[in-house]
C-alpha cells in the first residue's frame, strides 16, 4: 500500500533530479492556487514517478521499456537520459507531435504502434518479455505512485490550507499518488473528460472497468482502465469525480494562457476546466487548488 511516510521517504531519493514547481494565486486571496507542474523536467509531473522507478530499481542491461500516450514516455526518457541507461518507448498514433518530439530529443528508442495507449502497453510487454528489459508502467505500479505522490507532498508545503484540491485523472497514478499523500486531509477531487470516464466508471463497477477512450484529451487521460494499485486509494480518500465536456478543456487551455500566461496541454488543464464549467462548485469560502499538470504541446497561444 501507498502510504504518505512511503511517500516522505521516497522524496529526498528524487529531490536531486526534479523540480520544485511553483504554485500561483491569481487573485492574491488564496481561493485559488494554481500548482503548475506543466514546469518539470520533461513537461508533466511523470518525471517523478519515472526517477522513483529508475533510482529504486536495479535497471538490467537492457534498460528500460515504457508505453505512454506521450508523457510518461517523455519522461522515462529523459529519466534514462540522466541516469545514463537506454531506453525504448512506445507511444500509439493518438500522441502528439509535441510529446513525440520531446522523447526523441532524449535519445530513446521511439516505436508507433496502435491508435491507442492499449496497443501501445501491449507491445511494450512483448519487448520486456522478449529483450529482458525493465518495464516501467505508466500508472499501475508502486514507483508512478511514490513519485506522483511528491506533487502532494509538495503542494500541502507550499499551500497549506487548502480545503480542496482539483486533480485531472487519465490511469490515475497522480490522483492516486496525491490522495495516498493527504490521506483524507483535504477533499481530492477526481476531473475526467466525458468521453474518458475511466475512474468514474471504475467507481461505479466497484473494480477497475473497461471505459471509453477518447475526446482531445485522449494522449494523456484516456487509458482503457485505471489502475489497479491506485483503485482502493481512490475508493478511500478521493470524494468524487467530475466530468467535463472537450469544449471545457479548450476553453480552460484559453483561460490559463490569458490569465497566467501559462500554455497547457488538454489533459494539464482539465482540472481548470471543472472549476470553469462549473462542473465543480466551491463553496464561497471554499480554498482550492487546481494543479496543471502538463504543458506538452504545439500550441504557443490560445
Amino acid at each position: 500500500m501507498v502510504t504518505r511516510e512511503k511517500i516522505a521517504a521516497i522524496e529526498p531519493q528524487i529531490r536531486p533530479y526534479i523540480r520544485r514547481t511553483p504554485v500561483v494565486d491569481p487573485d492574491g486571496d488564496g481561493r485559488r492556487i494554481f500548482k503548475l507542474e506543466l514546469l518539470q523536467h520533461s513537461g508533466s509531473f511523470k518525471a517523478r514517478g519515472a526517477f522513483t522507478n529508475l533510482l529504486t530499481r536495479e535497471v538490467p542491461k537492457a534498460g528500460v521499456v515504457a508505453a505512454s500516450g506521450g508523457n510518461h514516455g517523455a519522461a522515462v526518457a529523459y529519466a534514462a537520459q540522466k541516469l545514463g541507461k537506454p531506453a525504448r518507448i512506445y507511444v500509439p498514433t493518438v500522441s502528439s507531435k509535441a510529446k513525440i518530439d520531446r522523447i526523441r530529443s532524449c535519445g530513446a528508442e521511439l516505436v508507433v504502434v496502435g491508435e491507442r495507449y492499449a496497443d501501445a502497453l501491449a507491445a511494450s510487454e512483448k519487448w520486456a518479455a522478449e529483450s529482458g528489459a525493465m518495464q516501467i508502467h505508466a500508472y499501475d505500479q508502486d514507483g508512478a505512485l511514490l513519485g506522483q505522490g511528491t506533487v502532494g507532498m509538495e503542494y500541502e508545503q507550499q499551500a497549506p490550507n487548502l480545503d480542496t484540491l482539483l486533480v485531472a485523472v487519465g490511469g490515475g497514478g497522480l490522483i492516486g499518488g496525491i490522495a495516498a499523500w493527504y490521506a483524507g486531509k483535504v477533499r481530492i477531487i477526481g476531473v475526467e473528460p466525458v468521453l474518458a470516464p475511466t475512474l468514474s466508471k471504475a467507481l461505479e463497477a466497484g473494480k477497475p472497468v473497461d471505459s471509453p477512450a477518447g475526446g482531445i484529451a485522449a494522449d494523456s487521460l484516456a487509458p482503457k482502465q485505471v489502475g489497479q494499485l491506485m483503485f482502493p486509494i481512490a475508493q478511500r480518500y478521493v470524494e468524487k469525480v467530475v466530468l467535463v465536456e472537450d469544449d471545457a478543456i479548450l476553453a480552460s487551455q484559453k483561460a490559463l494562457w490569458n490569465d497566467l500566461r501559462v500554455t497547457a496541454e488538454a489533459g494539464g488543464a482539465a482540472a481548470y476546466a471543472a472549476l470553469l464549467s462549473n462542473a465543480y462548485r466551491p463553496e464561497n469560502d471554499e480554498r482550492v487548488g487546481v494543479l496543471v499538470c502538463g504543458g506538452n504541446t504545439t500550441a504557443v497561444a490560445f
